[in-house]
């Protein structure tokens, strides 16, 4: 489920970067900021961006799927 928030919903996220997300130049990556029943998902090379709003169980969905692909 993707959920709408607002700027200032998302004004104070902390943001960050997964460990596996080395890549040539740091930047071709995502990142999430976890707030309760929400990540947050965005684009590193664009952070003022569109971004992502899903619940922890749509996320958790996700991941094996990204790491198959």
């Amino acid at each position: 489920m993707i959920r709408k928030s607002t700027v200032e919903d998302t004004s104070e996220l902390a943001w960050f970067k997964s460990s596996y997300s080395g890549g040539n130049d740091g930047n071709s990556c995502v990142e999430l900021a976890l707030t309760p029943g929400t990540v947050h998902v965005r684009d590193s090379k664009n952070v003022e961006g569109p971004r992502l709003a899903i619940t922890p169980g749509a996320w958790a969905d996700f991941l094996p799927y990204l790491a198959t692909n």
